[in-house]
């Protein structure tokens, strides 16, 4: 169904001290020894150091002309020596250090930046290179003055009317010669929102009627930040000299069958005089209004008035529909729906939306997976296992030929809860389609590009068919949780390298299409959403750590509800990262080193996936998400159990040995992600197991292949990746290690045996 590119993210870690910077600035240069380009750069070089050893982070901006290939050069001023790098091929001889590109980033267009870096160590004292050159050619000697970012309003428009009642949109475009770190929005001179991610904008709500001000404050990302506020433009809430308008409170009600709720109306704008405003109702004679006049003054205009919507009690099983129209001479309408919630209905009323949808419920079992598990060898013992059902493309919906569509699998979990006695039954949907999806991947490439509409057939053809089928009466009982484009927003902070991801940022469809979703499935209350926040091994370096929080952050208190919208966050979708490292903490020392340092970790803050979620859990309370998020793990492959699983801590006074000898995971390298060779079947799903945990979940389907082995011709847009070829010798986002994939796989989604069964051999708990 979908790969697990380990990005070159990985490759970003730091140690915890203060960032420093040294930047050259760019100057225009001779010919070239390189593509014969007219050379113009600037470098920005930024270190985290600890005592002995350093992380460097070097940002390459091409200001000249386009380069096909480049090359990287300067001197280390002290003792320094270069260990390890990533993103480019590192040497040094003396002193004097080169960095030469890869075959994916060695095309740089003019105003282009790539990112690369390497861990070194030093003695003494650890100065900055004052010069760098590219091909040959000095970039500068001597540090730059940081220039300020450029930022413009670009809504409202100065002097905008915007109706009474409709949130304001704000949007602005910033720039930087580095980069910018965020905007912030401004009303009144009161900050409403900050945005970290292009295009930058905001639905300002609630803003009173009358005359303001709107303006935009950009920051670049050095250190210390600069800032620039925009021009402040005016703007008004109502009034102005278009007509005024009447505005109610809500645009629907429900009324229980024999009850009654209220509704409130008012004005857009300051009348002149007292405004009649004549209240009708149209529909279903079962519900009734009350009063049918309401009259508002100069002074009581903006002050809603309520009128009360009552349903008589009746004997037939239909939730009848009203509509209650409110008009005055000189003034638009307004009109709200009233639905009647009938008692008498046999369809179940809507559940309450609970804040943990595992707790004290049975899981979904999807009879598709479970034939396929019971087919197998052994597999009796795990096909009852609630397992995901992946919507990976628009023809999911309806159901293909090997597999129901969602109303059957919805049609089918109502069946299920029924003879489930009283628990609640949760059934959990992947939505995995978004445009571009996975951009840094090949193995599950989706249908949808952003260049030919995708991001409107996203919202039209997928995502609004999905909502309707889910909000149908008949499955209000049920807990549908959702798992929200598994691998998308994290692609936004790592792999910008990559011209797809790319796209996907620069258009805002990722960011514009989570929110849209997250829109549509929050408002049906039976619908739990959780949005994916990758893995330990992908996002578990600090670069990648708090960048990704602030993401998130953004893209949520950007939909309609805000942080409400999300119900908690998942990690590990279908990945292999060990639930927990039994025999070594990240706080382990071996011979005075700590397991940091191995090759292994790699800098990572975090061993396993348990403490990453937990973690991470913490820092989106503390960046503004509801304190009542819990954390999913997908825990369908990640058991490693088997005679490779060790059972005590290595007695090796070497780390790498240590930890190489200590880890149950048991992968070459922590970047493999494709049907990994000796990974077993992890914990069963369980709710509430660890603080901060809703559940375990298998999200995964176990024995659904993650990718092929070769290429594979097929009409659901899925590419071949090496990642999946057992006799691929890896790249630079693996240490250039062998996969470790079977082989023999079909395409991503399909059930491939070999890997259900070494699955089960592997399984940790065994299976019994």
């Amino acid at each position: 169904m979908r790969a697990h590119p380990r990005r070159r993210a990985w490759r970003h870690r730091a140690a915890t001290s203060t960032a420093l910077l040294v930047a050259a600035a760019g100057l225009a240069a001779g010919p070239a020894t390189m593509a014969h380009a007219a050379v113009a750069c600037d470098v920005s070089y930024t270190t985290n150091e600890w005592q002995g050893g350093f992380t460097a982070t070097v940002n390459l901006k091409n200001l000249g002309d386009p380069l096909n290939g480049w090359t990287l050069g300067f001197a280390f001023p002290g003792s320094q020596q270069l260990q390890q790098g990533w993103s480019a091929t590192w040497s040094q001889s003396g002193n004097q250090v080169t960095a030469k590109n890869l075959d994916w980033n060695g095309g740089l267009a003019t105003g282009a930046t790539t990112s690369i870096g390497f861990n070194g160590s030093w003695s003494g004292s650890n100065p900055k290179p004052t010069s760098f050159t590219v091909n040959g050619v000095t970039c500068g000697g001597t540090t730059p003055t940081n220039q300020p970012p450029t930022v413009s309003l670009t809504s409202p428009s100065n002097g905008a009317t915007i109706p009474a009642g409709t949130a304001v949109p704000l949007a602005a475009t910033a720039g930087d010669d580095g980069g910018v770190s965020k905007v912030e929005f401004y009303i009144d001179g009161a900050l409403v929102n900050t945005d970290t991610t292009a295009p930058y904008g905001f639905s300002a709500a609630n803003v009173g009627t009358g005359g303001h001000t709107a303006k935009a404050k950009a920051y670049d990302n050095a250190s210390p930040a600069l800032s620039t506020e925009s021009s402040a433009v005016s703007f008004t809430v109502g009034g102005g000299s278009g007509t005024p308008s009447i505005v109610a409170t809500s645009t629907a009600v429900t009324v229980p069958e024999g009850g009654s709720k209220t509704v409130g109306f008012k004005l857009s704008a300051a009348p002149t005089s007292n405004v009649t405003v004549n209240l009708t109702r149209t529909g279903d004679s079962d519900i009734t209004i009350t009063p049918s006049t309401l009259t508002f003054t100069p002074s009581n205009w903006n002050t809603a008035q309520n009128v009360t919507v009552s349903a008589a009690q009746d004997s037939d099983q239909v939730n009848g529909t009203a509509t209650i129209t409110a008009a005055a001479t000189g003034h638009t309408g307004a009109s709200v729906t009233a639905t009647e919630d009938d008692d008498d209905v046999t369809t179940p009323p809507p559940g309450e939306h609970v804040d943990n949808p595992y707790a004290d419920a049975t899981g979904y079992v999807n009879p598709d997976w479970s034939a396929k598990a019971k087919a197998e060898p052994g597999g009796t013992a795990v096909a009852d296992i609630s397992t995901g059902v992946w919507m990976d493309r628009i023809a999911a919906i309806e159901g293909t030929s090997s597999g129901r569509g969602l109303r059957a699998h919805l049609d089918e979990a109502v069946k299920q809860d029924a003879a489930n006695g009283s628990k609640p039954l949760t059934i959990q949907f992947v939505i995995y389609n978004l445009p571009n999806r996975d951009c840094s991947a090949l193995a599950s490439n989706g249908e949808l590009r952003i260049s030919q509409n995708g991001l409107a057939r996203y919202k039209t053809e997928y995502i609004d068919p999905i909502a309707a089928i889910m909000k149908d009466p008949k499955y209000a009982a049920l807990r549908i949780v959702t798992i929200v484009e598994i691998d998308s927003l994290p692609n936004l902070v790592t792999n910008l390298n990559v011209p797809d991801c790319q796209e996907a940022k620069s258009s805002g469809a990722y960011v514009d299409g989570v929110r849209y979703a997250l829109d549509k499935l929050h408002a049906i209350k039976n619908v739990y959403t959780y949005v994916d926040a990758g893995h330990h091994g992908w996002l578990g370096w600090d670069t990648n750590f708090g960048p990704s929080a602030d993401l998130f952050a953004s893209t949520v208190s950007g939909t309609a509800a805000g942080f409400d919208s999300v119900d908690g966050f998942i990690t590990n979708t279908a990945n292999y990262s060990a639930l927990k490292e039994p025999h070594f903490t990240i706080n382990t020392t071996v011979n005075g080193q700590s397991v940091r340092q191995s090759r292994w970790v790699d800098w990572n803050f975090y061993v396993d996936e348990l403490s990453y979620a937990q973690a991470f859990r913490n820092l989106l309370v503390q960046k503004g998400f509801k304190s009542t998020i819990g954390m999913l793990i997908d825990t369908s492959r990640n058991g490693w159990g088997g005679s490779a699983r060790p059972t005590a801590p290595s007695t090796s006074t070497d780390v790498n040995t240590f930890v190489n000898q200590s880890r149950v995971d048991r992968r070459i390298h922590a970047g493999n992600w494709c049907n990994q060779s000796g990974a077993g079947l992890g914990e069963r799903p369980q709710a509430s197991p660890a603080p901060g945990l809703d559940a375990y979940v298998w999200i995964k389907p176990p024995g659904e292949s993650d990718g092929s082995s070769s290429a594979i011709p097929n009409d659901e847009g899925k590419g071949f990746d090496r990642m999946c070829d057992p006799t691929y010798t890896g790249n630079e986002r693996n240490g250039n290690n062998p996969t470790g994939a079977l082989a023999n796989a079909p395409v991503s989604g399909q059930w491939f045996s070999a890997q259900f069964q070494e699955l089960l051999r592997n399984a940790y708990p065994a299976i019994n």
